[in-house]
């Protein structure tokens, strides 16, 4: 929902540049986000939009900036998320089931909020009392679950509790008697930073649902595709200090709670420079839409009933392509310090273990630097490629996400223990991702294109909220995949396995992506034009018949 909660602005900006290889700039449609539906914009709105006051694109960009700690975020408690509860005494399924957290509380919390947001009628304006709300949540609940061990002191087993773990199995038994750390055991810490974690996901979704949607209020319609560039250097640079925070210490989940503390430090000072420079008039009250609590995910329903067979083809897709890009964004970390590298995070200081764990981690971070640098250039190139070619969006999205299922297959079988070809992997990972946030933009536009000029209901953010729905259900996929492959086998044998599930689905995502119907709305009514034309011409050619013997029959 946050991704691509101004798509509707985008839409016309796209429309008004003649983008998509389409002559769609003749399509001057404006719609208006309300509670969640796309209403059109009337002349008399319209003549007020074009008077009201125009940004200067440097402060829309400074309003923007809290994306950027709010994706630093992210990109930081995803790999570290199911590391941390293994700290703290979790089995490694309970750790990645917990993994289900973030998609299960963004499905519900994004529509809901937005929804809120909306048709919020605050003398301070819509999005920012949701801001400070989410703000001042995250902060509770952040600390609170960083700080798990500090505030329950974790309880030690010492060097004879996990040998009696594992019992029957000598060789780990004796490594661990002999060079070992204490290692935790399940006690009140873990009990209490479980269920935090799921509290910490739904103050983020609160954050970060209003962000996009503030920028959207104030830019014009022509300012929104520059600040759609704007949101991708703000996602690709997050993504690079997120990675860069990982290299401070050598091991991030020992330093949870200073780490999570200057990463809402960095998410007030973000916030702060954007209230500093942002104004909002508040919603008339007399104006302010009226939903029950459930509506937004009930209109995502409806949606689901009457959308066109290219937006189911889309979903499916979508959910396809995310089962692989969940493998990568939340278990490639694990997968470099445990799998790739052989480390093991309770290893003595010391040890080849604990140096191997170490350095794999270094290893990620390096590799999630670059894949960043890359998720930068090739979102930059997809959204030229959009706009100013006429290849069609199915046929830049299916190369991105083969490259997702290639990189995939060598995760699994060919990289081992190679760690440069394992950090060359995660770099070409990003691929699907990228796509998949951009190009669903200029599908939609088409649809929507098409659905307009037959006359139907446009109803833009509620089919991108049914996409990012299906995203969700990719997350679910992949975690639960990977809980059950855990349940049968050890975490460094299970992860090359998940990898192997990542590049089947992306694999058939693929497929899928080069028969999805993305014909411009223009050919389209140029086939029907020459249907017409034929059909006339055939009409024609009966009445001349008719014609002709008619005479003859009279005689």
């Amino acid at each position: 929902w946050e991704q691509f909660c101004c798509i509707a602005a985008l839409e016309e900006a796209v429309f008004i540049t003649g983008g998509f290889g389409t002559d769609s700039g003749r399509l001057r449609t404006t719609q208006a986000m309300v509670g969640g539906m796309d209403a059109p914009t009337t002349p008399l709105s319209r003549s007020k939009q074009e008077a009201r006051e125009v940004w200067p694109l440097w402060k829309l960009v400074l309003i923007a900036l809290p994306q950027l700690s709010v994706q630093v975020l992210w990109c930081f408690i995803g790999p570290h998320s199911a590391p941390y509860m293994q700290h703290l005494g979790a089995g490694t399924v309970l750790a990645t089931l917990n993994n289900i957290a973030g998609p299960i509380t963004g499905f519900f919390t994004g529509p809901i909020v937005g929804a809120t947001s909306d048709g919020l009628t605050s003398r301070f304006g819509r999005r920012r009392p949701v801001i400070v709300t989410g703000l001042v949540s995250l902060w509770i609940a952040g600390m609170l679950f960083s700080g798990a061990e500090h505030i329950f002191p974790l309880r030690q087993c010492g060097a004879a509790g996990p040998a009696s773990i594992l019992e029957g199995n000598a060789t780990n038994a004796t490594r661990l008697l002999s060079e070992a750390e204490p290692m935790p055991v399940p006690c009140t810490a873990l009990f209490f930073a479980a269920p935090m974690y799921w509290v910490m996901d739904v103050t983020i979704n609160i954050l970060q649902t209003p962000h996009r949607a503030l920028v959207a209020d104030l830019a014009s319609p022509h300012q929104q595709v520059p600040m759609q560039v704007v949101f991708v250097f703000m996602m690709s640079i997050g993504n690079f200090l997120a990675f860069s925070i990982m290299q401070i210490y050598e091991k991030p989940v020992d330093h949870m709670i200073e780490l999570m503390f200057g990463i809402c430090l960095l998410n007030t000072v973000c916030v702060a420079i954007q209230f500093s420079v942002a104004r909002e008039r508040p919603l008339n009250k007399a104006g302010a839409p009226k939903q029950s609590f459930c509506s937004p995910v009930l209109n995502v329903a409806e949606a689901v009933k009457h959308s066109p067979c290219l937006l189911y083809q889309l979903a499916g897709v979508q959910c396809l392509v995310w089962i692989g890009n969940t493998a990568w964004n939340l278990y490639s970390a694990q997968w470099f310090t445990q799998a790739v590298f052989q480390g093991a995070e309770h290893a003595g200081k010391g040890t080849e273990e604990y140096n191997n764990y170490v350095e794999g981690n270094a290893a990620f971070s390096f590799g999630g630097q670059m894949k960043s640098v890359l998720q930068l250039i090739s979102s930059l190139v997809i959204i030229a490629i959009l706009l100013k070619t006429t290849i069609r969006p199915r046929l830049v999205y299916a190369p991105c996400i083969f490259i997702g299922t290639v990189v995939s297959l060598l995760a699994a079988f060919v990289v081992g223990h190679a760690g440069g070809f394992a950090q060359l992997c995660l770099i070409l990972s990003i691929m699907p991702e990228t796509g998949s946030f951009a190009i669903p933009f200029g599908l939609v536009a088409t649809l929507n294109a098409r659905a307009a000029r037959e006359g139907k209901l446009v109803s833009t953010a509620l089919q991108m909220a049914l996409l990012n729905c299906c995203v969700v259900i990719g997350q679910q996929i992949c975690t639960i995949i990977l809980a059950l492959i855990q349940s049968q086998m050890s975490l460094e044998k299970a992860l090359p396995l998940v990898f192997m599930v990542a590049a089947v689905a992306q694999g058939f995502g693929g497929i899928g992506a080069l028969f999805l119907n993305d014909a411009p709305p223009g050919e389209d009514s140029e086939e029907e034009t020459e249907a017409d034309a034929e059909e006339g011409t055939d009409a024609d050619a009966e009445n001349s018949g008719e014609a002709k013997t008619a005479p003859a029959q009279g005689e």
